[in-house]
């Protein structure tokens, strides 16, 4: 893949808590070198400074990460851990693959649970700006340590957000992202990042549409519960999914399914993924439990 070529853009200084101050190389990127006025930056409804201005760098390509907000895990079943994903995922090209958690979840299909489709949109410069500046300054992630676990809550959820600009690349995991835990020692940046939690899990842009993924991974796994289906596939078998082991450490029995494989299960709108098809196993007497998840544009079939 040739690697594509950072972006530079104007922008205005985010506002930061007094008393915290973002590491270096973060805030060199984001430094308005001001003129005029005894050199003094001038309001946020100013116009833009006529010096030399300096924007967050970031890559540019299609499938270059630049912000990722996911979010799962506590006591759930497998199935919703194989059918985890990222909620927002920020691209250099400026397209943002989403889900709206706003929507109304799709309806059952017996045990099977589909899941929200992702929605696709195309940020400008500026909106990608806009938002890496929040996200840096306000959204505490500039000065944020690599893990928070001070909930001291085993059924709660983990957020990961993962940032590759400014010619750094940081990844923060919080447990129960959004928790009021005032005791804390780190209370005041956890409240930070749970409004930057708030803002990728609820975004929205107008002239988003349904995304349509080209891959979709299926994942068996033996945690099968429900009334089961027959086989669906006389040509696929299970020794056909091979084990797959992801970066959050979990190992599944996975395959990429191709467009009739998926089309065998005669459900509809399943571009989200669903969860918990439970299959009786072709002749070995097993049950199991069928997920789909949609590959972003990022991840290795």
């Amino acid at each position: 893949m040739t690697k594509s070529q950072p972006v530079r853009r104007a922008l205005r200084a985010p506002s930061i808590a007094p008393s915290i101050a973002l590491p270096t190389l973060l805030l060199t990127t984001i430094l308005v070198v001001a003129c005029g006025g005894g050199g003094s930056p001038g309001p946020s409804s100013s116009p833009e400074p006529t010096g030399t201005p300096i924007g967050i760098e970031h890559a540019t390509g299609a499938t270059d990460v630049v912000l990722q907000f996911e979010e799962g895990g506590g006591f759930v079943p497998m199935g919703f851990l194989a059918g985890q994903a990222p909620t927002f995922t920020l691209y250099g090209d400026g397209t943002v693959i989403f889900r709206d958690w706003n929507q109304q979840q799709p309806a059952p299909i017996g045990d099977a649970q589909p899941q929200l489709p992702f929605q696709i949109v195309r940020l400008t410069e500026d909106q990608i700006q806009e938002l890496l500046e929040f996200v840096i300054g306000p959204g505490a992630l500039g000065i944020a340590r690599a893990s928070y676990d001070s909930a001291g809550c085993a059924d709660c959820p983990t957020a990961i957000i993962m940032l590759n600009a400014g010619g750094t690349t940081k990844t923060v995991s919080i447990v129960a992202l959004g928790f009021d835990n005032p005791q804390s020692p780190d209370a005041v940046i956890l409240k930070q990042l749970a409004a930057l939690g708030d803002r990728l899990r609820g975004f929205s842009a107008p002239g988003a549409q349904v995304w349509s993924p080209d891959r979709l991974r299926g994942i068996l796994s033996p945690d099968a519960f429900g009334n089961p289906r027959n086989w669906p596939w006389p040509d696929v078998t299970p020794a056909d999914f091979h084990e797959l082991k992801l970066p959050n450490g979990f190992t599944w029995n996975a395959r990429t399914m191709s467009a009739a494989e998926i089309g065998a299960l005669n459900m509809a709108d399943l571009q989200g993924g669903v969860i918990n098809v439970v299959l009786s196993g072709p002749g070995d007497g097993k049950v199991y439990s069928f997920t789909l998840r949609p590959l972003l544009p990022d991840e290795a079939a």
